[in-house]
């Protein structure tokens, strides 16, 4: 069994605009009612032999990325590359018309797209992509002998009959570290890192060109993590092999990977190469990320960036910046929309819970319309209410933690009612503020007309 004969171009994975949506029903009826962004427009490129890490906190999409990239899922939007020269992927990421041979950015990008593919095209293609998942134990069918585990894959790809399946098994089995009599035993006969071992062995002996490491030391004592590392830095240098690597451990990160994808809410927020990231991060994300990694030295002094409150639903994410609820370092411009003084409205703006707007009508409702907060009072206001209503405005927007209020750029009258209009919100884009390195942030103005990812 060898490698396909077809070009092996410098892009091995490249996504373009993902996007997966995961609908959420309600109501007797079971309609959609919402919608969970769990990964919400990310382009990645995977380029052949090297590792690329994607970091994290828990939920924010990392391994429904990975399983889209292997099309284990279907993606709601955008489009997954396989096997993409450099030069053609450069025309569809500038998306410049045609080239010099008449071929649009849009033609290459079905010519080279996995997610395009009907599943008999598709099916070709998996042996060339395998996942190893986080846990052994529940990812190895717990009533198949080890060397039908492993001889599955063959059987099932018709690259060999069964004798030769388990031929191959047992030789991949030894190039993991195990012996050839742990062919006739089951799963739970052995320890957590044998499990996984097994799982990537089971994972190589389609002789892939890609894997798809999903937490793969998590489950494991910190001495058998390093063991499974090593095994897999090892394979990775004697067969070519090309990684994506989902963890948190940012120690294990530092030790594997090349490259290094931040992930947060469904979107990637800095992009660099491993020693540019860990000595120079850019986005206040990753800053307190590394700021969580252990240190070794009991007598050693860091400070520890702790972020305030919860990541926010994926349901309906924050506005402009992601981020920007739980930054430290955010600006006006973030993204503060009416829903994040809404609350803070009900009760500054009337006059029987703050004495301060004292000469304000009757506060019936506040609505959120679009890029507006309405005030809607018993009585139609007057322009020197309306001025009341700024001054509070300007008041609460001179106090230390009045940033979002800083936001609103005008108070009218509007029919009867007073409106609070905001900047319009605009996420930031992942944009290269130096060399390979991208951040997708407004404290660094110079990305402004840089590369985009």
């Amino acid at each position: 069994m060898s490698r396909p004969d077809r070009d092996r171009n410098q892009i091995l994975l490249a996504a373009r605009g993902l996007k997966k949506h995961f609908a959420v029903k309600g109501g007797l009826l079971q309609r959609t009612v919402a919608k969970v962004r769990a990964v919400d427009g990310v382009d990645l490129v995977i380029r052949r032999g090297e590792t690329v890490a994607l970091v994290g906190e828990s939920g924010c999409g990392k391994t429904t990325l990975g399983r889209l990239l292997l099309r284990l899922i279907e993606p709601t939007e955008g489009d997954v590359l396989f096997n993409v020269p450099e030069d053609d992927y450069e025309r569809i990421r500038d998306d410049g018309g045609a080239d010099l041979k008449g071929a649009r950015a849009s033609d290459l990008v079905r010519q080279y797209s996995m997610t395009r593919l009907r599943r008999r095209a598709m099916k070709s293609l998996r042996r060339h992509l395998q996942p190893v998942f986080q846990d052994p134990f529940t990812s190895l069918d717990p009533r198949m002998l080890i060397k039908d585990i492993l001889a599955e894959p063959l059987v099932v790809n018709k690259l060999a009959t069964r004798q030769e399946a388990y031929e191959l098994g047992a030789k991949q089995l030894q190039e993991v570290g195990l012996r050839p009599e742990h062919l006739y035993r089951f799963p739970h006969e052995f320890s957590g890192g044998q499990r996984q071992r097994i799982a990537i062995a089971r994972a190589l002996v389609l002789e892939p060109e890609f894997l798809l490491l999903d937490e793969p030391t998590s489950a494991l004592d910190v001495s058998v993590q390093a063991q499974i590392l090593n095994l897999l830095l090892e394979i990775q240098h004697k067969q070519d092999l090309t990684y994506l690597l989902i963890t948190h451990n940012l120690s294990v990160v530092r030790h594997i990977a090349d490259r290094v994808a931040v992930m947060y809410l469904g979107r990637i927020v800095e992009r660099a190469p491993t020693p540019e990231l860990f000595g120079n991060a850019l986005h206040p994300y990753t800053k307190a990320l590394l700021s969580a990694i252990p240190v070794p030295d009991p007598s050693r002094r860091r400070e520890r960036i702790i972020l305030p409150g919860d990541i926010p639903s994926p349901i309906n994410p924050p506005t402009g910046c992601r981020f920007h609820t739980r930054c430290a370092f955010v600006l006006v411009h973030c993204g503060w929309s009416p829903r994040d003084i809404a609350t803070t409205a009900a009760r500054l703006f009337d006059a029987s819970r703050n004495p301060d707007a004292a000469g304000l009508p009757e506060l019936e409702e506040v609505v959120i319309q679009g890029d507006r907060l309405v005030l809607e009072y018993r009585e139609p206001p007057t322009e020197e209410q309306r001025l009341r209503v700024e001054a509070l405005v300007k008041t609460r927007a001179a106090l230390p933690d009045g940033l979002r209020f800083r936001a609103i750029q005008d108070v009218v009258l509007d029919d009867g009612r007073i409106a609070l209009e905001f900047l319009h919100p605009v996420e930031p884009p992942l944009l290269e503020v130096s060399g390979e390195h991208f951040a997708a942030c407004y404290l660094y103005p110079t990305a402004v007309g840089s590369r985009s990812a």
